[in-house]
């Protein structure tokens, strides 16, 4: 998976541009395929000059359509119409796109005109988050003063800390080169005061205001307003514009009102001031103009575009169609620009950052620093995408539950796995028929027709015949759509199985006991919920199948619960709950988790595991420090392994409900094949991302 960063902004004209041009600058020089993305740009109409500014300099070998995922009108329309999670999840669907072709991502933050600071600040904290980049902080400094720039670093730095974001580096731009020093002296002080700024908010770097970059260009003027070249030398189009003047006076009075670098604005028609204004820009007594804005849609007369051509003028002459006093505003708002052509602007821009950015430091973190936030997108998204690398076969046994169905077309479409439904072939094609469902790629079998039948029967009367189990029996045993898929695993014609939407967890388990068994070394089947907390993802076992598991089975269960975490990304820390920590408390419970403690650490002295410990100091760094100071795994656990189905079941509902989690389970473990129940009030999605998780589960079984 490639690396990435995000550039956060706080506030408009920050220079981000000036930023993104000395990140990819740094990164392109010791990487190959950096790509850059943009979750939402302002338009579809018009090009993005940040991704057209990086796409030509750097040579990105990516389309256009690839380094973004969608337009704010397409994101408002989807938030209007109560779909936030859509934006999130097409923008996690096309970044992810580019990802798979680069070695790092650089993402750029919003910049909407018209929206509040607050809604940016949420969408940026969630897009990074759910992104997996860590943040580059980006403050606009101008006309700020040092306790100013020093109060607003804190506040973005402490909002963005609280939403869980991982913060790699902070620039404060635009500060006036004057007030440089002091604004240095304070964020060092802060630094040695709280003694823990470097570690959580990383470095902090000043750059000085350039007033060259915080001005427009004759060319960018042109191009945003749609304006004809009349004449001047292509070089002079990147002549930064210090002001506007109106050229409404005689030329006389005009001449007075001249500034150094102003672009004049003038109808088409003033001959007097065409010639004036050009003439005294030659002057040495004058100073010189950026260029001229013809307005009204007029252009000089014949004879002067004459004259004015054999005196080689190279000042821009540009003309609009709109009147005077229209021209003056759209000009006015037009905002400085980093445009590819402009080598000036970009050479400043480069040479600013390398200047004032310790390069050496900042590529040392960008190496190091990782986000450490996994939200339940991200996870739901990394399921489907590690499925997707190793396609198995899954069997759904109850073909004919719509949930299923489409469930079914979403995991054929995307690639997640390849499905064999079972049921009656008729009854399954006409019901996906009438909800308008695309069957195509998909098997569907009938165990009670199937030419599979007879083997399965005579395979299932030799394992079972020593209780009791009839030839007989054993045909319409396996006639049972668990039973027929159970045997398609054991049989090595699936590699995997998911049911529960109308069965029961007995009926889905039970054929999997029966037929394809524990795998070595492990006595009991358990199960772990995938917790997906607003900002972790957590393991809890066993919250579905053991009722009152022993000391040893409890040992079983938390090994167990500890390689499926690693199945999936998660290092496991396994917590032993109870409601005693340490040597504190005694009774019965407590023991058993401690003898339990011992001999999983006896199996597997490879794995972090504590216990018996309570899960606030398991879960809280701060409890902790306090209960259990010299724990590697107190305060940082992601397994946690309770001592019985009573305590795990209603916890994990609990949590589920009162911090809004998604639970994704539970995932059976210990089968020497993947099996998995789901809850008879099971979503689409709920399915899909159970038959990704059984995928994975099957990657990880075979050799």
């Amino acid at each position: 998976m490639a690396q990435s960063l995000y550039i956060v902004a706080i506030g408009p004209q920050s220079g981000k541009s000036v930023v993104a041009l000395g990140l990819m600058e740094l990164l392109s020089r010791r990487l190959r395929r950096v790509g850059y993305f943009r979750p939402i740009i302002p338009s579809r109409t018009l090009v993005d000059n940040n991704l057209q500014l990086i796409k030509a300099r750097y040579r990105l070998a990516f389309d256009y359509e690839e380094m973004f995922a969608m337009s704010h009108d397409e994101a408002q329309h989807l938030s209007a119409d109560g779909q936030p999670d859509q934006i999130i999840k097409t923008i996690l669907d096309k970044y992810r796109q580019l990802e798979s072709k680069c070695n790092f991502v650089l993402c750029e933050g919003t910049d909407f005109s018209g929206l509040s600071l607050p809604f940016e600040f949420e969408f940026n904290a969630e897009m990074a988050n759910n992104l997996g980049c860590p943040i580059l902080l980006l403050l606009n400094c101008h006309n700020k003063s040092p306790a100013d720039i020093f109060d607003a670093l804190h506040v973005a730095q402490e909002s963005f800390l609280k939403k869980g974001c991982t913060i790699l580096a902070s620039v404060v731009n635009r500060v006036e080169p004057a007030l440089i020093a002091t604004v240095r002296e304070k964020i060092a002080a802060d630094d040695l005061e709280c003694g823990k700024c470097n570690m959580e908010c990383g470095p902090v770097y000043i750059l000085p205001e350039e007033p060259f970059l915080g001005k427009p260009t004759v060319g960018e003027i042109t191009k945003a307003l749609n304006a004809k070249i009349l004449m001047g030398d292509p070089e002079e189009m990147n002549r930064g514009v210090a002001g506007f003047k109106v050229a409404a006076m005689s030329l006389p009075h005009f001449l007075d009102h001249l500034v150094e670098g102003d672009l004049i604005i003038a109808p088409g028609d003033r001959s007097e001031i065409i010639l004036g204004t050009l003439t005294a820009n030659f002057s040495s007594t004058y100073p010189s103009i950026a260029g001229l804005l013809l307005s009204g849609g007029f252009v000089p007369d014949p004879q002067i575009a004459l004259l004015l051509e054999g005196l080689r003028m190279t000042v821009p002459i540009i003309s609009v169609q709109t009147d005077t006093f229209t021209t003056a505003i759209n000009a006015s708002a037009v905002p400085p620009m980093l445009t590819p052509e402009n080598d000036r602007k970009i050479a400043t821009a480069l040479g600013l950052f390398e200047t004032h950015i310790n390069l050496a430091e900042l590529e040392s973190r960008i190496s190091f620093i990782k986000s450490i936030r996994v939200t339940p997108l991200m996870f739901e998204y990394n399921l489907v995408e590690m499925a997707q690398r190793h396609r198995q076969h899954i069997v759904l046994p109850e073909g004919t539950e719509e949930r299923v169905l489409r469930a079914s077309e979403i995991l054929t479409r995307r690639g997640v796995a390849e499905i064999t439904l079972l049921g009656n072939p008729a009854e399954i094609r006409g019901l996906a028929s009438n909800l308008g469902l695309d069957l195509t790629g998909i098997t569907i079998i009938d165990p009670a027709t199937s030419a599979l039948r007879q083997d399965f029967a005579q395979t299932y009367f030799a394992l079972r015949q020593h209780k009791g189990i009839t030839e007989k029996t054993a045909f319409d045993t396996v006639a049972d759509v668990n039973y027929f898929g159970t045997m398609m695993i054991h049989k090595g014609l699936a590699d995997g199985m998911v049911s529960g939407a109308v069965h029961t967890t007995g009926d889905t388990i039970r054929p999997a006991l029966q037929i394809i068994r524990t795998q070595p070394g492990v006595s009991v089947v358990s199960s772990v919920f995938l917790m997906c907390l607003a900002d972790r993802v957590l393991v809890y076992g066993d919250c579905a199948v053991n009722p009152d598991p022993n000391a040893q089975q409890l040992a079983e269960i938390a090994i167990s619960s500890a390689q499926t975490a690693k199945l999936y990304g998660i290092e496991p820390l396994v917590a032993m709950c109870s409601y005693a920590t340490g040597a504190s408390g005694k009774g019965a419970d407590v023991d058993k988790v401690r003898e339990a403690t011992l001999i999983a650490k006896k199996l597997r002295p490879d794995l972090m595991i504590e216990g018996p410990i309570q899960y606030d100091a398991a879960a809280d760094a701060g409890v902790a420090k306090t209960k259990m100071p010299d724990s590697q795994v107190a305060g940082k656990a992601t397994v946690f392994i309770f001592p019985d189905l009573n305590t795990g079941n209603n916890l994990y509902k609990a949590v589920q409900r009162s911090a809004n989690a998604v639970a994704i389970g539970p995932v059976l473990q210990g089968l020497n094949k993947p099996v998995n129940d789901l809850s008879r009030g099971c979503t689409v999605p709920d399915i899909v991302n159970t038959v990704a998780i059984t995928a994975i589960q099957a990657q990880g079984s075979k050799p």
